[in-house]
């Protein structure tokens, strides 16, 4: 779903910035804190002016590694309008699913129910991803940046910080595991209630004209993925994947290695499967990030979200006969 239209892009700035740091940018470091003020400026460009000393931070010259304290002064140099890209604009029709989409919101974060077909960022020959779309949504959020990321095909939950600190604090708990992460996947043929996890090391190759393809390796990464049977249906199994590792295409390919892909999948499908179970009325990759749980900062609440399946799921897996375990 990446429905936008286009427009000419506007002045960016025409003269010297002096910025003051906000302790919630503290550890940021310089680059990233200036992708995220000039919008649109190419990274090329950014670095470019790091390098020659352009930007400035307490008026000396700074690493584009350089981590920002509370109280620095940073001088942004002037950035010319025809070094800008064009700007994608998300449509009214986008606008208005993104706001439905919102599963929760608070001063600190948000958690949307992001829709199949929309990247959750530009970049790549995309004009227009999610959070470049809740920046336009939300012109009033001085910071709106993605925690985590899910593929363009996927649907669900994916976390957005409205601050800084909880930024931190979210990749804190994604790296020590205190994020747990809940998919629902339908799964070709009868899966077996005994396999409760695939337990097998992932390597990321890119092959020319298929983009990036995932395999089982013995000299691949370390990966992890445990599996539980929600339902099963006459020839395909919906069931619950709870990655414990987060490589690339884990989920779809852990699933394809035990001889069950997924349906749907365009990459590591079964085509057979995909073309029987698209006359049922699933014309999309079925993978859906569900829920997450993890603790809020400062209290022992355990926050969760859930995520319900869009209509091009919910609808045909209903029609589904269902089967006894």
């Amino acid at each position: 779903m990446n429905d936008s239209k286009s427009k000419k892009p506007e002045q960016i700035q025409n003269k010297v910035q002096i910025v003051e740091i906000e302790d919630d940018r503290e550890g940021q470091r310089i680059d990233n804190f200036l992708m995220s003020q000039l919008k649109g400026v190419p990274k090329s460009r950014i670095y470019r002016i790091l390098r020659k000393g352009e930007v400035r931070v307490n008026k000396g010259r700074i690493k584009p590694e350089y981590k920002l304290k509370g109280g620095d002064l940073v001088r942004i140099p002037p950035i010319r309008v025809a070094e800008a890209k064009e700007l994608a604009v998300a449509s009214d029709q986008l606008c208005e699913h993104l706001t439905a989409a919102i599963l929760y919101e608070d001063d600190r974060f948000m958690i949307v129910n992001k829709p199949s077909g929309l990247a959750v960022h530009g970049g790549s020959g995309v004009n227009l991803g999610l959070i470049e779309s809740m920046r336009q949504l939300r012109p009033d959020c001085r910071y709106l940046e993605l925690v985590h990321r899910l593929d363009k095909d996927t649907s669900g939950c994916i976390m957005i910080a409205k601050k800084r600190s909880m930024l931190r604090y979210l990749h804190g708990l994604l790296r020590t595991g205190g994020v747990q992460k809940y998919y629902h996947a339908l799964v070709v043929g009868h899966w077996s209630v005994k396999r409760r996890q695939v337990d097998e090391p992932l390597c990321k190759n890119e092959k020319l004209g298929e983009g990036r393809i995932v395999r089982v390796t013995p000299d691949g990464k370390p990966s992890l993925t445990r599996f539980k049977v929600l339902q099963h249906y006459k020839d395909c199994t919906l069931v619950e994947a709870k990655p414990i590792t987060g490589r690339t295409h884990q989920i779809r390919v852990h699933a394809q290695c035990v001889g069950h892909s997924l349906i749907g999948d365009p990459k590591y499908g079964d085509v057979e499967a995909n073309r029987s179970m698209k006359r049922l009325g699933f014309n999309r990759l079925f993978l859906h990030a569900a829920s997450l749980e993890f603790l809020l900062p400062d209290t022992e609440e355990l926050f969760k979200v859930s995520a319900p399946l869009d209509e091009r799921l919910s609808v045909p897996l209903a029609l589904l006969k269902k089967e006894e375990s």
